[in-house]
C-alpha cells in the first residue's frame, strides 16, 4: 500500500524545490526528508528525483507522480477543513472544472451567483483541457463542467449539457490598428494582422469560415489557446483580437482597446457538463439560472 507520509514529503521537495525547504517547512531534518523519499523510491523502484548539479531536479517519473499528489494532498486538505468546520458552519463544497479555451471574465460570471447564495459555499476551480475535467467529473471528482461545446458523444462517460446560452462575437484592436483597419467592417480587415483562438475551440473553424464567407483573407500572426493571453498580445498591438459580444464592454475598459465591429454570424456558446440530469446542487442551480437571467437573458 502507498505510504502517504513518503508521498508527502516527496510533494513538498517537489513543491519547494530543495530539501533544505523542505526541512523548514516541515520542521524535519534533511537526513528524514531524504530517507523516507529513498524507501518510497526502493518500493517502487524508480527514481523520483535526480541532482544536477547542487539542484535536485524531477525524472519523468518523478513529473508524472507530481499531480496525482497534487490532487490527494489538495483533497486531504478539503476533507480536513470540512471535518474541522463546526456543524453550523457546514460549507457546500463546489468543485468546478472550466476548459481551458473558455475566457476568464464569461467564467467569473457564471460562477459569480454561486457565491451568493444563503448556503456557505466553497468553491474549487480547476483548469484543463476538456476531456481531462471529464474524466474526472465521471468519477465525482468534479461536480460541474464548464465548456464551450456540449459532452463530446465519443466519450464512453456518462453526462449531462446544459446549454447556458450563446452570443456573437465581438473584434478590438489598439487605436492604431483601429484606424488602419476599422473601416467599413469588416472588409477593411484584409490582410490585417489578426489574433486567433487555437485549433482546440470550438469558435476558431466558425470565424475561419466566415472569414471565407466574406471573402476576407486577414493575416494571423499569433494562435492562442489561453484567450486571456490572447487580449495581452492583442493589448500590445500585435494584432486584431475577438472575444464574446457580451463581455465588449469589460475588454475595452481592461485592455484599453476598441471595438472596431461585432457580428452574430460568428457564436461562442457555453455549457454546464454534470452526471446528473435533474441537478441538485444548489450551486450549479445558481449558475445556470444565473446564465439565463443575467449573462444571457436572450
Amino acid at each position: 500500500m502507498l505510504n502517504y507520509r513518503q508521498l508527502h514529503y516527496f510533494w513538498v521537495v517537489a513543491k519547494t524545490g530543495s530539501i533544505v525547504r523542505a526541512c523548514e517547512q516541515l520542521n524535519l531534518t534533511p537526513q528524514t526528508i531524504s530517507g523516507q523519499i529513498s524507501l518510497l523510491e526502493q518500493t517502487y523502484g524508480v527514481e523520483l528525483f535526480k541532482r544536477v548539479g547542487r539542484q535536485l531536479e524531477l525524472t519523468e517519473t518523478g513529473r508524472v507522480a507530481l499531480p496525482y499528489a497534487e490532487q490527494m494532498f489538495q483533497l486531504g486538505g478539503e476533507l480536513e477543513a470540512v471535518l474541522r468546520a463546526q456543524p453550523d458552519e457546514q460549507q457546500i463544497l463546489f468543485r468546478v472544472g472550466v476548459a481551458d479555451v473558455v475566457p476568464k471574465s464569461i467564467v467569473y460570471r457564471l460562477i459569480a451567483p454561486s457565491m451568493a447564495l444563503s448556503e456557505l459555499v466553497r468553491i474549487s476551480c480547476r483548469e484543463d483541457q476538456l476531456e481531462r475535467l471529464l474524466a474526472d467529473l465521471a468519477i465525482q471528482r468534479l461536480d460541474l463542467v464548464i465548456s464551450d461545446s456540449p459532452m463530446p458523444s465519443h466519450l464512453d462517460i456518462k453526462g449531462y449539457s446544459q446549454k447556458l446560452g450563446e452570443c456573437g462575437v465581438s473584434f478590438f484592436a489598439t487605436r492604431t490598428l483601429a484606424a488602419a483597419y476599422g473601416q467599413n467592417f469588416p472588409h477593411g480587415m484584409q490582410g490585417a494582422p489578426l489574433l486567433v483562438p487555437g485549433q482546440q475551440t470550438v469558435v476558431r473553424s466558425r470565424l475561419m469560415r466566415w472569414f471565407a464567407e466574406q471573402n476576407i483573407q486577414p493575416k494571423i500572426v499569433g494562435e492562442f489557446d489561453d484567450s486571456a493571453l490572447m487580449k495581452a498580445f492583442g493589448k500590445s498591438g500585435s494584432g486584431i483580437f475577438i472575444a464574446p459580444s457580451v463581455i465588449a464592454d469589460e475588454v475595452i475598459e481592461q485592455y484599453d482597446v476598441e471595438l472596431i465591429g461585432h457580428t452574430d454570424a460568428v457564436t461562442e456558446s457555453f455549457y454546464a457538463i454534470s452526471v446528473e440530469r435533474k441537478v441538485s446542487h444548489p450551486g450549479i442551480i445558481a449558475i445556470t439560472e444565473g446564465a439565463r437571467r443575467q449573462l444571457f437573458p436572450d
